[in-house]
């Protein structure tokens, strides 16, 4: 495979944006969040959801084709996933140095992220790559009525190493 080419995300990368979000969250989200969220993420929420936030997207790409994706929001990874053929690619390092460039250059000397406490692989990544385990939180996720909150384990990690800040 070739190296991922990223970018920001533009108009042409709505729909494989929410195709890959949609397969990747069930993924590492069913049966490790409340029922009502899982039933609520639905491939037109996916949709609009990523029209909200393509101003906030970087892609990577491969052969001409989105791979993956990462939404920064202020100091947060809020998003950060890759199609299952690009999994164990380098795809997910690339968009992971990406989101910390983008929080470093917002002023930022640390980045979080928040993952699903049943969602082992990512887990398994985060700390892999160098994030810290914070422990428990409880996030607020994008419900149909309101906030449903998901106990995850929030992540954090300095933007630059220590010598560069």
């Amino acid at each position: 495979m070739s190296e991922p080419v990223l970018r920001p995300a533009d108009q042409d990368d709505a729909e494989a944006i929410a195709g890959i979000w949609e397969r990747g969250w069930h993924d590492g989200h069913d049966g490790h969040v409340p029922a009502e969220l899982s039933a609520v993420r639905t491939p037109e929420t996916f949709r609009s959801r990523t029209a909200d936030r393509l101003t906030q997207t970087s892609v990577a790409e491969v052969a001409g084709r989105v791979a993956g994706f990462v939404v920064v929001h202020g100091d947060e990874l809020e998003q950060v996933y890759v199609d299952g053929a690009h999994r164990g690619s380098g795809v997910a390092q690339a968009l992971m140095a990406e989101g910390l460039r983008l929080v470093a250059e917002a002023g930022h000397e640390h980045a979080w992220l928040v993952a699903a406490t049943g969602n082992a692989r990512a887990r398994r990544f985060y700390e892999r790559e160098g994030w810290f385990d914070e422990g428990l939180v409880d996030y607020p996720a994008e419900g149909p009525d309101g906030p449903i909150v998901v106990t995850d384990h929030r992540y954090t990690k300095a933007t630059r190493p220590l010598g560069d800040r």
